[in-house]
């Protein structure tokens, strides 16, 4: 069936990154706020300084790696968090996005090894769970992949992100009423979230096809 929308099939990474602070964390006024507010912003420039000076920084490496992944740059975000993971080799966070880093550079057994360890330190991970069910399903094995994102919402019914793969899934395979379905379960769930971002603009084009069928 010809497919209207790209193939999106890894869960957005800001989903690995730190939670904002709480409204209630807020500074109470501007001087709060400015005395708060860190002098300088990170970039990626300055971790790469950063990181070339002391490369025994975890947190160093693995804001640099994950940077390097959101520009596509895999290749140097695979380094980069190697060596993240040498240092804490049972962090899942770095489990799940050097796996992320190596589907992006057209490995996806290494990919799934990363995405199966983090899954077997963390087994509650959701996050883990849809990136395998992803690359499982850009390898082609269908049955697998939508059998481990059901698995995830029998076990975890909020599990957004795996209503989002499914989504995708269902668009890729021509389901598009499904897809809809699904993505609007994380409209629903995850508000605001990268994820629902991109829910809400695939809605509106595969509203638009169907309705025009």
């Amino acid at each position: 069936m010809k497919r209207i929308l790209p193939l999106l099939l890894l869960c957005p990474l800001a989903l690995t990154l730190s939670i904002p602070a709480r409204a209630a964390d807020a500074p109470k006024s501007a001087a709060a706020a400015k005395a708060a507010a860190p002098a300088v912003t990170d970039t990626l420039g300055m971790l790469e300084r950063a990181v070339a000076k002391d490369s025994t920084r975890f947190d160093d490496l693995y804001k640099l790696g994950v940077m390097y992944l959101d520009r596509d740059r895999a290749a140097e975000a695979t380094k980069v968090l190697m060596k993240a993971s040498t240092l804490k080799p049972k962090d899942v966070r770095t489990l799940v996005n050097l796996g992320a880093a190596y589907d992006a550079a057209g490995n996806p057994k290494a990919a799934q090894d990363y995405y199966r360890k983090a899954i077997g330190l963390s087994p509650q991970d959701s996050v883990a769970t849809c990136r395998l069910a992803s690359s499982l399903y850009a390898q082609g094995r269908y049955n697998e992949a939508m059998d481990l994102l059901r698995q995830v919402i029998q076990k975890r019914p909020n599990a957004y992100c795996a209503y989002f793969t499914l989504g995708v899934a269902f668009a890729d395979a021509g389901i598009y009423r499904d897809a809809i379905r699904m993505w609007r379960k994380v409209v629903d769930l995850a508000p605001g979230t990268p994820e629902a971002v991109s829910a809400v603009e695939s809605i509106e084009v595969l509203e638009k096809f169907v309705g025009n069928k």
